[in-house]
């Protein structure tokens, strides 16, 4: 029973950790950037957006579609950022342990 006890303490102590670590993640900026640094986009730890910045040299009425791409480019830069600043996060946090495929954590 000793162990059990002991165990319960632990997942505690991990969810109150988990919790930090959103908190943290969801105040953390990252930034991914597309078009030599022409277009910027900031995320939150959690991949949600929060901003975007794009160079006026690339506002072309006539070329809208390069723009756009630019776009989704920079945003898939910052989600792919968030996602291993994530992961490291949770290696730090678990000690190295790997998740199943599949679990997601935190969110």
């Amino acid at each position: 029973m000793k162990n059990l006890g002991q165990m319960m303490k632990q997942a505690q102590q991990m969810q109150s950790k988990m919790a930090e670590l959103q908190a943290q993640l969801a105040e953390a900026e990252v930034k991914g950037a597309s078009g030599g640094g022409m277009i910027e986009v900031t995320m939150n730890g959690k991949g949600e957006m929060r901003g975007i910045r794009i160079d006026p040299a690339l506002v072309d009425p006539n070329d809208v579609q390069v723009l756009e791409d630019l776009i989704v480019a920079a945003a898939n830069d910052a989600k792919a950022k968030v996602e291993a600043e994530v992961a490291e996060r949770m290696r730090e946090l678990t000690g190295g342990i790997e998740l199943p495929a599949g679990m997601k954590l935190p969110f």
